[in-house]
């Protein structure tokens, strides 16, 4: 376990569900990766880098819903500009996808 955090720092983590509506590949990342463009509603679209090449196939991530981090710094890796960190959890080298059992309204809150 890292440090141990307050409540009041843990509701600044802004975790919105969202639907993946573009997936591209990412070959000048350092590890392999895919570049996502992702739709939070009333939020807007925003792009992410995933490591998440070994488990999902660009055809089975298109309309996935997910959640996110949407209110990080942007980061840039390599020529990409990432505006939201997508949550998983994480199993040897392997990442799986963190989502809501059935479909949401994008944008909707996680809690």
């Amino acid at each position: 376990m890292s440090e141990l955090i307050t409540f009041e720092d843990f509701i600044k983590v802004d975790l919105r569900v969202g639907t993946i509506i573009a997936v591209n590949d990412f070959p000048e990342a350092r590890n392999p990766a895919y570049q996502l463009t992702i739709d939070f509603g009333d939020l807007g679209i925003k792009k992410s880098s995933a490591q998440i090449t070994t488990l999902y196939s660009k055809e089975s991530l298109l309309n996935r819903q997910i959640v996110a981090v949407i209110n990080f710094p942007k980061k840039q890796i390599a020529k990409f500009m990432s505006e939201c960190l997508v949550m998983g959890a994480v199993k040897e080298k392997d990442v799986f996808l963190l989502h809501p059992e059935s479909k949401v309204k994008n944008g909707s809150t996680v809690a």
